[in-house]
């Protein structure tokens, strides 16, 4: 029997195909993956046969690794993201710039971006670049002090909607929904060693990106500091 722990399941869907994966957690290799082709004429996303998708698949995949798919992480392609970018100026009083200097700015920017965003959720949120002491850095820098401090961010975002009819197929099949993830994103962090998507978003879901604040609230490893403060926030 392979345990839920050793395995990370994927769902990818965009308007031409569906693609459901089951990764080794440990070599990030294909144990299992089927696809049905979207024949549909549509530059839209649609769920119409996911229902039918997972109904003839998820009971195979089962068998085959003698384990129940609990939980399952979602890649979306789709046009229906939206983006926002935010920037935020601090005073840190000449003290050192740290990830507890952070705590404040990161919340008052998740703070307003949720406020603006009544039918959206945050899938992504991303530190784009720091400028401290009119300096800019693309990771927060080591043992500098500095009397002010910037942050350029984006927000990833995603109808609340579409999340829910996800999440209700897939509730069907007990399997819930730890996190989407945006394959445009994705993309962007595809090196030599990635063989595919999936490969990329293992490697994201454990934190290749340093300057993304991770906003599952599912722990299943020792958590790193963004982390730890969108847990506590959420």
């Amino acid at each position: 029997m392979i345990r839920g722990a050793d395995f990370h399941t994927y769902l990818y869907l965009n308007n031409t195909q569906y693609i459901i994966c089951v990764t080794d957690n440990k070599t990030n290799e294909k144990i299992y993956s089927e696809r049905l082709a979207i024949e549909e004429n549509s530059t839209e996303l649609k769920l119409s046969k996911l229902d039918e998708f997972l109904d003839s698949s998820i009971l195979k995949i089962e068998k085959k690794l003698n384990s129940f798919i609990k939980d399952i992480y979602v890649i979306l392609d789709s046009k229906e993201f939206h983006s926002i970018k935010l920037s935020i100026k601090k005073d840190n009083n000449g003290n050192l710039i740290n990830s507890e200097a952070l705590i404040h700015p990161l919340s008052d920017l998740k703070n307003l971006c949720q406020s603006n965003l009544l039918n959206k959720k945050i899938v992504h949120f991303i530190i784009e670049k720091y400028v401290i002491n009119d300096k800019f850095y693309t990771s927060l820098p080591e043992n500098i002090k500095c009397n002010i401090f910037s942050l350029d961010t984006e927000f990833i975002c995603l109808s609340k909607n579409l999340i829910e009819n996800i999440e209700k197929i897939l509730k069907k099949y007990h399997i819930s929904l730890i996190k989407i993830l945006c394959a445009t994103y994705l993309e962007k962090y595809k090196d030599n060693t990635d063989n595919n998507i999936f490969t990329t978003a293992g490697r994201i879901i454990s934190g290749h990106n340093s300057n993304e604040v991770l906003l599952t609230g599912k722990i299943t490893k020792k958590q790193g500091f963004f982390e730890r403060f969108f847990n506590f926030f959420n």
